[in-house]
């Protein structure tokens, strides 16, 4: 699915948003998450803020069921100005260094946020969210 540029745009001028998951009992799972947007697909990283594994209660969850929402808003005292977009979508998990994607997603991380490019994230498993339906509140209409 193609992001409209309003939508994009949006997304690409927030710095984090919130990743929902359904866990095995179907309860939602919801962290916030850095991001980088290429091509349409959505991609975060497992970093070396302090976790206590790698292996996320995310992962496991998108390995069982890959339905995810990614949430990102705007909040502004200004209430004119609040804002959000919704991007429901199929998520899967990359860690093969070797391959493209994962190369493209780590490069794109790496420059949207300067904290990544001094982190050993090689290996790290990566989040991709392919979106499927996008929904907005708040943007401006064409």
């Amino acid at each position: 699915m193609t992001l409209e540029p309003p939508i994009r745009d949006f997304i690409t001028a927030q710095r984090v948003a919130r990743l929902a998951t359904l866990d095995v009992a179907g309860g939602p799972h919801l962290v916030p998450v850095c991001f980088a947007e290429v091509d349409g697909r959505l991609y975060s990283i497992v970093d070396e803020k302090p976790k206590r594994t790698t292996r996320l209660r995310r992962l496991d969850n998108i390995q069982a069921d890959a339905r995810v929402t990614l949430l990102f808003d705007r909040y502004d005292e200004d209430w004119t100005r609040l804002a959000w977009v919704m991007v429901r979508g199929r998520a899967r998990v990359i860690d093969a260094e070797a391959t493209a994607e994962y190369r493209t997603a780590l490069d794109a991380l790496r420059a949207r946020y300067e904290q990544y490019r001094s982190m050993s994230l090689a290996g790290r498993p990566v989040v991709v969210v392919e979106p499927e339906r996008v929904t907005s509140w708040g943007l401006p209409t064409s």
